[in-house]
């Protein structure tokens, strides 16, 4: 059973990652005062009976899978498992990593941060992993991958890799470092693909 934290947490990733499609479907990210669309409340979703089912735990990575508004959404999602702010002990809500499939939308393997603090406008955020850097852009507390083209390369580095590296600046300037481990995330990911096929 879910609490209800980690409900609303769920269910507005897998909105908050749905969000991205208008400007990805563009070819750009949004630019400089171009809103991207807002995701539903979440409290909606739960209303409408679309409680997230836990299907795997691999490692750090749990494999979900959901129908909010009655369109299948699969998911693999971690917190970090390190975690850290300059200047230190800034308060901030909790991070997550998000990777998601969503067959009606032909959408797979999809890569999203929530960074768990409003990301300061137009800044840079990267992802390291495997020795390579992929620039992230930003919007709200969310961060996608720049160029849609490496997002495969990505996530194949992520499944080979020990762990991903989120860097970023908030709206009030302070940097962060997120550490994830990707112990298990290929695991979760082919759980994934094999529930979530059309």
């Amino acid at each position: 059973m879910f609490e209800r934290g980690w409900l609303i947490v769920l269910i507005s990733a897998a909105l908050f990652c749905a969000s991205a499609d208008l400007a990805r479907a563009q070819g750009t990210p949004p630019s400089k005062g171009t809103a991207k669309p807002q995701p539903a409340k979440p409290e909606a979703v739960v209303a409408g009976g679309s409680e997230p089912t836990l299907i795997g735990q691999y490692g750090t990575w749990g494999a979900y899978m959901a129908t909010p508004n009655g369109k299948k959404v699969c998911f693999a999602l971690a917190k970090p498992s390190s975690s850290k702010t300059t200047p230190p002990n800034r308060p901030r809500d909790p991070a997550y990593a998000f990777i998601s499939t969503r067959p009606a939308e032909r959408v797979v393997n999809e890569v999203s941060i929530m960074i768990g603090y409003t990301l300061k406008p137009g800044s840079e955020s990267t992802l390291e992993v495997g020795g390579a850097s992929y620039a992230m852009y930003t919007q709200g507390d969310g961060l996608w991958i720049k160029n849609a083209a490496e997002e495969e390369r990505m996530v194949e580095a992520m499944r080979k890799a020990a762990d991903v590296t989120i860097k970023g600046v908030s709206a009030k300037g302070t940097e962060t470092i997120d550490v994830f481990s990707l112990k298990g995330l290929a695991q979760a990911l082919d759980r994934v693909a094999q529930d979530c096929r059309r």
